[in-house]
């Protein structure tokens, strides 16, 4: 929890800086909550590092693709000059990610998540697979994280200005 708390630290003073007055003082005391709901349920005063990470990747104002290529890169591992995430490194990041919707209720069954996997690696002969797959799975939108772009295209439109009256 300490690392995560100085982390968080520093990435909201960075955010204070390039948006002077946006970014709340208890920041890190709320993100920090929101973690602990999400991950430390049992109360054990651990959540892991990649996981938190996971979360606010997700999380992020950054545009999906940037989102699902950090995702890739935080669970993929290195094999030789490729970069690829095998199958229970998948089930890993749904399993993390699925916290996300949880915290408000609205997580999937360990089935659903059984299901993405076999999804995405349909078709596979290997045992991982490289990003571009990934990638192209994950624009498919599948169920398990249709939460994601929908957040994002939420968030999207809350820039949106129409210069219409209306009578």
């Amino acid at each position: 929890m300490q690392q995560i708390s100085r982390m968080l630290t520093k990435l909201f003073q960075r955010a204070r800086l390039e948006k002077p007055g946006q970014v709340d003082p208890r920041a890190v005391e709320f993100t920090l909550s929101l973690l602990i709901a999400m991950y430390d349920r049992a109360g054990t005063g651990y959540v892991k590092t990649r996981s938190a990470a996971a979360a606010l990747i997700s999380l992020s104002g950054d545009t999906l693709l940037a989102k699902y290529r950090a995702l890739f890169q935080f669970y993929a591992v290195p094999d030789g000059k490729k970069t690829l995430i095998t199958r229970s490194a998948l089930r890993s990041l749904l399993t993390d990610l699925n916290q996300v919707p949880a915290v408000v209720g609205e997580g999937c069954t360990l089935s659903c998540l059984e299901i993405a996997i076999h999804d995405c690696f349909h078709g596979v002969l290997n045992a991982a697979i490289v990003e571009e797959k990934f990638l192209s799975w994950l624009r498919s939108e599948p169920a398990v994280l249709l939460w994601l772009p929908t957040c994002y295209r939420l968030s999207a439109t809350e820039m949106v200005s129409h210069q219409a009256r209306c009578r």
